[in-house]
């Protein structure tokens, strides 16, 4: 059995809903140095959240509740004798209840999406949704303890970036997580990974059957005016992490 490296590079890349994040995780899960954990703390905040979302208990049976084991785990060796570790969070799912002492022990990343398209996406499915519900204020709060703790800022990518020449801006976040780009992470095999959550049914299906990241188009959307308020909160938390993104 390879041995475990407790010296790994532990990743978060902290996303929002309606993003590219389980593209994420499939491009650093072909990386032949790396494992991937697809949201670790999911269970624990459907459990907290009472949310009934598809799959509920299901994911509630599969995965660990407590979040003390859980970022214990998250922390701790990787196995598979890999030396990157890559954990896919939903910033919504880092509860208040949740200490927020292991963070110091990650490295962050943090990916956005255009806050319209990003919102008229997740409005679809969970017409209730709040300001807390997009991640962007979790995103913010972890960005600034990070950056607090660092002294400089931690990597941000725009999803929409991603798509338009992804050779170029995977490159550019690796380099910033100090890490080489690997070709491997242009393309997949289609199909389900062991690693995927049990939610997999319910929500990967476009992931399932690509082979690398979708090509970017233009996606327009108009939100009712019911919406907006909660549009122009949802804006003025993005563009706080907008300005620090990698650029083209």
């Amino acid at each position: 059995m390879p041995a475990k490296i407790t010296n790994a590079l532990r990743i978060a890349m902290w996303s929002g809903p309606r993003n590219i994040s389980t593209a994420m995780m499939r491009s650093f899960g072909s990386r032949p140095d790396t494992a991937v954990t697809d949201e670790p703390l999911y269970a624990h905040y459907l459990v907290v959240t009472g949310i009934q979302h598809p799959g509920r208990s299901e994911v509630i049976a599969a995965q660990e509740n407590d979040w003390r084991k859980v970022t214990e785990t998250l922390v701790g060796p990787v196995p598979g004798g890999r030396s990157i570790c890559y954990q896919k969070h939903m910033a919504h799912h880092l509860l208040p209840v949740v200490g927020r002492e292991w963070l110091d022990r990650l490295t962050h990343a943090f990916l956005i999406r255009e806050p319209d398209e990003m919102l008229a996406s997740l409005l679809r499915s969970y017409p209730e949704a709040g300001l807390a519900d997009t991640g962007l204020p979790q995103q913010w709060e972890i960005f600034e303890r990070v950056t607090e703790r660092l002294g400089h800022v931690p990597p941000v990518v725009l999803s929409s970036d991603i798509l338009r020449d992804p050779q170029v801006m995977l490159t550019k976040l690796c380099v910033a997580l100090g890490i080489p780009f690997l070709p491997a992470m242009l393309s997949w095999a289609p199909g389900r990974r062991d690693t995927d959550g049990v939610w997999a049914p319910h929500w990967y299906a476009a992931v399932e059957a690509s082979t690398g990241f979708e090509t970017w188009k233009p996606r327009p959307v108009s939100l009712p005016g019911s919406q907006q308020p909660l549009l122009s909160e949802c804006r003025r938390w993005y563009e706080k992490l907008h300005r620090y993104r990698l650029k083209p």
